[in-house]
């Protein structure tokens, strides 16, 4: 076979077959490689409320959103896959990338705004979620030794204080995200707690029946529960619904890993379409399976909220592996947060010393581990910021709809449909621009009325919390 060289500019030879058209190593993805990371970045934490927001639109509308959102989701990283290469042909390595390239001036700043906001969200989402399941733990136990009706309280200030403090550890670590096992490791978790969590509800349904609390339309209207928060909890399950889709903004970087011929657009949209099928029907499963077991009593996490108490040790080991994914997820959600406001300190302040200046610190048997005083503070300090948002709002249903409502419309559909009209030059006013215009406008609308009712659901949580009393 003829080998491909070229002449270095030290008069040596490279092999290029190793290195794609921009210099980088050769990427080797495949169509079910790249599958395989859109399901492992789509199924997730937002599994686990799924049968609660199934209960509260009930058997019609329910399984409509799942659906509509799954279609809405397939269609914009069609568009979004269109955008990974720039209008010269170069690569976009990132989503901002894309929408520099595409869009640029203040939309790029607009974009940072979304996507760090939805990255700072997240990483207060997954610190009150790990609480939320180390809670769970201890409660198990708790019930399985006095029996079902004993009180059992804990609250989830100590557990949001341990992650906080194990997270201050692991963020010293720098590029924390290249460790190619922690991807590895979370998706085996996510798969776990999530088939966990299905599996009981099918052993439910096998021994009691389908529970004969559901209906039509949901959660019943009547001395428990008025028309208006109905209504809002109905705006809330969408959000939710929107969170458990969410991973636009890692779509670029998913493509990014795909051989580069056949063209990188046909092989990313035969993945998203095989990966977003293949979470749908697992989303179905849980939603609805969910609701068939719980009726409209589901819980807001399926396996924190003691819809199931036996086998007390298989509900441990789904929280078990819930909180060692969620502890990984944290890092890989905080390390562009960490990368971008270093990045930008040491432009802003290139002769400070404390800012730039690291210390190589020999950590026998780790090798040498590089030590920045800033980075120490920084990291710290938005750590402990995280952490006591969590402990100030420990609402995993309603925090888990406000990021996906926060998410859903800027980043899953008005920057791909924005970018796309940009790459494909659609005339204004156009058939195609119309309608994409209105399904942008559609999506807003949803995702304004998912926030409004998550914020609603949080003011109301935050009337009846006490912070530093025990969760019942």
């Amino acid at each position: 076979m003829e080998r491909s060289l070229s002449v270095s500019m030290g008069g040596g030879f490279d092999d290029t077959s190793k290195f794609d058209d921009d210099g980088r190593p050769k990427r080797t993805g495949t169509v079910l490689t790249t599958s395989a990371h859109i399901i492992t970045a789509v199924i997730g934490s937002g599994v686990l409320s799924l049968a609660w927001a199934t209960a509260q639109l009930g058997w019609i509308a329910g399984p409509v959103a799942l659906v509509a959102f799954s279609v809405i989701t397939w269609f914009t990283s069609l568009l979004l896959a269109d955008c990974y290469r720039a209008p010269d042909g170069s690569r976009n390595y990132t989503y901002m990338d894309a929408v520099r390239a595409h869009l640029g001036g203040m939309k790029v700043q607009l974009c940072g705004i979304a996507q760090y906001s939805n990255l700072v969200g997240i990483t207060i989402g997954y610190a009150i979620t790990t609480s939320i399941s180390m809670v769970a733990i201890k409660r198990s136990n708790c019930f399985h030794k006095h029996g079902h009706a004993a009180g059992c309280h804990e609250s989830n200030n100590p557990f949001i204080i341990i992650f906080g403090i194990f997270q201050i550890i692991l963020s010293q670590i720098p590029n924390f995200h290249k460790l190619s096992f922690l991807s590895l490791i979370a998706a085996v978790m996510s798969f776990a707690y999530s088939f966990i969590g299905l599996g009981l509800s099918i052993a439910k349904i096998a021994n009691d029946g389908v529970n004969g609390n559901t209906s039509l339309t949901g959660t019943r209207i009547g001395k428990e529960l008025s028309g208006t928060d109905k209504m809002w909890n109905t705006f809330s399950a969408l959000g939710d619904i929107a969170f458990a889709y969410a991973f636009s903004t890692v779509l670029i970087e998913i493509q990014d890993t795909l051989k580069s011929h056949p063209r990188e657009n046909q092989y990313m949209k035969r993945a998203s379409c095989i990966g977003i099928s293949v979470s749908t029907i697992f989303y179905m499963l849980c939603g609805l399976i969910g609701y068939a077991a719980f009726g409209n009593k589901a819980p807001g996490n399926f396996l924190t909220g003691f819809g199931f108490y036996e086998p007390f040790w298989l509900v441990d080991f789904a929280n078990v592996c819930i909180v060692v994914h969620l502890v990984g997820a944290y890092q890989v959600f905080c390390q562009p947060i960490f990368a971008f406001v270093e990045g930008w300190s040491k432009q802003k302040w290139p002769e400070s010393k404390f800012i730039t200046r690291e210390y190589m610190i020999n950590l026998s048997p780790l090798g040498l581990f590089p030590f920045s005083f800033y980075r120490l503070v920084w990291r710290t300090a938005y750590v402990i910021f995280t952490t006591i948002l969590a402990m100030l709002f420990p609402f995993f249903n309603d925090f888990v709809g406000l990021l996906g409502a926060a998410s859903f419309w800027p980043l899953t559909v008005y920057f791909p449909i924005q970018m796309y009209i940009a790459q494909a030059r659609i005339p204004k006013y156009s058939f195609t621009w119309i309608w994409l215009k209105i399904l942008s406008l559609v999506c807003l609308i949803i995702s304004l009325l998912a926030a409004a009712g998550s914020v609603q659901g949080l003011i109301k949580s935050l009337q009846k919390f006490q912070l530093f009393k025990s969760e019942s």
